[in-house]
């Protein structure tokens, strides 16, 4: 049976339907309502998509992935265009931490993902990307690896990734932060997306 789903034309054109979301400090990414017209997805859940699709690009040399809406209700799903593969996601939450607090961002970051695993288990994650989206703030930090040596005895996601925003540059630049929490290569896998100011073009770089 072949199903609906919505996709951008591109990722450029997905990037500068994303621009005001991005724009309003977080607070649509944390709190905006779900769009009918992509299949309920959410614009941090959008922007997540968007994130690792540039990342896997990156690291492929070659424009091959997208992300459409999710038939079956997922959060989304990662399409390789060139070979027809599809990771469908599954994507979670870290509330943004209220001026002048402070928090335990790994921990925040475990609870997340132990809270998905255990809403399903296998029968719910196996063979799903899950993506904790960190809202907590551009000024809190972590350590990706520590958090990758931190996870839960049983995770049956295919994948963990987590994406954050790193810092808003003087001249408007966003960067986001984009890793895998894999330790098969000794450190987590790590990538800076810096969003150009005008919101028209996109440089990946890997710092770990």
């Amino acid at each position: 049976m072949r199903h609906h789903v919505v996709r951008f034309k591109s990722l450029g054109v997905a990037l500068n339907e994303l621009e005001r979301f991005i724009r309003r400090s977080g607070d649509h990414l944390q709190t905006g309502k779900p769009f009918r017209q992509f299949g309920g997805m959410r614009s941090r859940e959008m922007l997540a998509n968007w994130l690792l699709c540039v990342v896997g690009n990156y690291t492929r040399h070659a424009d091959q992935l997208t992300f459409s809406s999710d038939p079956i209700g997922g959060d989304g799903i990662i399409t390789n265009t060139v070979t027809g593969e599809t990771w469908p996601t599954e994507h979670v939450l870290v509330l943004r931490i209220p001026s002048g607090k402070s928090a335990n961002v790994e921990a925040l970051i475990l609870k997340a993902i132990a809270g998905k695993q255990a809403k399903g288990g296998a029968a719910y994650a196996s063979g799903k990307t899950l993506v904790v989206f960190s809202n907590a703030g551009d000024h809190t930090r972590w350590f990706p690896s520590r958090v990758a040596r931190q996870l839960p005895g049983t995770v049956d996601f295919a994948a963990v990734w987590i994406v954050a925003l790193q810092m808003v540059e003087a001249d408007g630049a966003y960067v986001y932060g984009v890793t895998l929490l894999d330790l098969s290569e000794g450190n987590a896998p790590t990538f800076l997306v810096r969003i150009a100011p005008d919101f028209g073009s996109w440089v990946v770089g890997q710092i770990q």
